[in-house]
């Protein structure tokens, strides 16, 4: 598919370019089993998180109020990516790229953005990653954190096996970014994110993951 994507040239504009895009968003993107599973969960009210969403899944939610996504994979060379670009374009979706990464704690900036994102976008928001299970989990924990100022223990539900986050593998070090807040005694997540007692890079050297949980998120499941 690497070689179709490249005769695209980044764009829709023909029938051969449109069915390539959807041959990599269900072949190489794994899009086949999300249209059995989309891994969509309420967070809040108005607020869900997701699988990386097809046209199809985003005209329906569209039906039922969805009016802005946060893209947490961010821009990508890739059909899903080039489908979704245009899928809310004619649904009048707004569409934001924040991408956020599944095996390191949340950088500094990103969280500052998303605290602004989340602050004017109006209800009707889906945060989405690939599979919904690492970077949406921590998106929606920290919408609930920045937007919602729920409890560390509350976010903390969004990291859960319940949506497919094995927190013993790499991806565990989203847990751990949460543990750290938690055992911090601060109360406002978006000002100790954005003082020194946040040290994202001693979290992730402290973190320890198991080598078969991560082989079985890194190499079976395919997690990005």
């Amino acid at each position: 598919m690497p070689g179709a994507l490249t005769r695209m040239a980044g764009t829709l504009a023909t029938p051969a370019e449109r069915r390539a895009a959807w041959a990599d968003l269900l072949l190489a993107d794994h899009g086949f089993i999300r249209s059995l599973y989309l891994n969509r969960h309420e967070v809040a009210p108005g607020v869900w998180r997701s699988a990386q969403p097809s046209p199809g899944h985003l005209a329906a939610m569209a039906a039922q109020g969805l009016k802005s996504v946060i893209n947490l994979r961010g821009r990508r060379a890739c059909g899903s990516y080039l489908l979704e670009v245009d899928a809310c374009r004619r649904l009048g979706l707004e569409l934001i790229d924040l991408p956020l990464e599944s095996r390191g704690p949340p950088h500094k900036d990103r969280i500052l953005r998303l605290a602004e994102v989340f602050e004017r976008a109006p209800k009707g928001l889906l945060l989405h990653c690939k599979s919904g299970a690492d970077r949406a989990g921590i998106g929606a924990a920290l919408y609930l954190l920045l937007a919602e100022h729920q409890p560390v223990a509350e976010a903390q539900r969004q990291l859960s096996l319940r949506y497919g986050h094995v927190r013993s593998a790499r991806t565990g070090v989203l847990d751990a970014t949460l543990e750290a807040f938690a055992h911090s005694g601060e109360r406002d997540f978006l000002a100790w994110s954005q003082s020194d007692r946040y040290d994202p890079e001693a979290i992730k050297a402290n973190f320890q993951a198991g080598r078969t949980a991560s082989a079985l998120v890194d190499r079976v499941l395919r997690r990005e």
